[in-house]
């Protein structure tokens, strides 16, 4: 992941897994291993509920990576459902263990919660929206005259119902509560935000904003398991210190150049978009790798 080869661009891993395919999302496969699932993360690139194409070469091994490492940094304080991410170990199941070795890990199989959980540190994007219309976000009452992109207090926690077709929908915590029981609900804020504070720190001392972020947990005999990926550029929104202000829309480390791109064309988003140009997605490609190394390698 450091730039000097470049990987070729997935679209994919069905040809690279021997095992069922029981989900495709717009980015990630599961895969049934019996025991244990195989998640996949291809470089597919979605904006504005499309997904694109080309495929994005590096996306998918810097996504996979950045969660592996994650998720063992947080593991001291939050079990998550990561068994290894060894493709040695799976032997025959991998048709080409180059193209599959840093874009898969097998994990247990939790009963997921239909709970986004999403913590906000900067007043910003949806947030910032809803802010500007009731002075809330997510029930919340903030404070009067807050700017676009101010650091919050104390982080927020702003759960959203997850829908496995169209958007999740933003919820109160006590609609939460409604649906997933008020202890529950506490213990996945406590965490959630605990989670948060914890990357947070990390960031800035590597010069870098986590304005929000989302989590998915899952239950396991009963016990709380992060699941899914966590403080990805897909699920999380950074910041580079040093493009911080307030009142703009603030250049995150993501995808970025993809939806600027396509905001400054006539495309309707209501009709498979035009392939992406290859300098939008060498750029992005940049991108996923620059953070990549700024949070792993410091």
């Amino acid at each position: 992941m450091n730039g000097e080869t470049k990987p070729k661009a997935i679209s994919s891993a069905e040809p690279y897994v021997k095992a069922p395919l029981l989900y495709k999302g717009k980015v990630r496969e599961l895969y049934d291993l019996g025991e244990h699932f195989l998640i996949a993360v291809t470089d597919r690139i979605s904006a504005f509920d499309w997904v694109l194409s080309p495929a994005v070469p590096d996306k998918g091994n810097v996504l996979n990576s950045l969660s592996a490492f994650w998720f063992e940094q947080t593991a001291a304080v939050q079990p998550n459902h990561v068994v290894h991410t060894d493709v040695e170990r799976l032997g025959d199941l991998i048709t080409d263990r180059e193209v599959m070795k840093n874009r898969f890990m097998v994990t247990k199989k939790a009963k997921r919660i239909d709970i986004e959980c999403v913590v906000r540190g900067y007043i910003t994007g949806g947030g910032w929206r809803q802010y500007q219309k009731t002075g809330e976000v997510n029930g919340h009452k903030l404070p009067e005259g807050l700017r676009k992109n101010d650091r919050l207090e104390k982080p927020l926690f702003t759960p959203a119902a997850k829908n496995d077709v169209g958007h999740d929908e933003d919820i109160s915590i006590e609609r939460m509560k409604e649906l997933v029981g008020a202890e529950l609900t506490e213990q996945l804020q406590e965490k959630s935000i605990h989670l948060y504070e914890f990357a947070r720190a990390f960031c800035e001392q590597r010069g870098i904003i986590l304005a929000d972020t989302k989590f998915e947990f899952g239950l396991i005999d009963g016990e709380i398991i992060l699941i899914d990926e966590i403080f990805t550029p897909d699920s999380s929104r950074f910041w580079a210190k040093e493009k911080y202000a307030l009142d703009i829309e603030i250049d995150s480390m993501d995808k970025e150049p993809v939806r600027a791109y396509l905001s400054g064309t006539d495309w309707d988003k209501n009709s498979e978009p035009d392939p992406l140009p290859a300098g939008v997605v060498e750029e992005t490609s940049r991108r996923y790798r620059d953070i990549y190394n700024r949070l792993v390698n410091g």
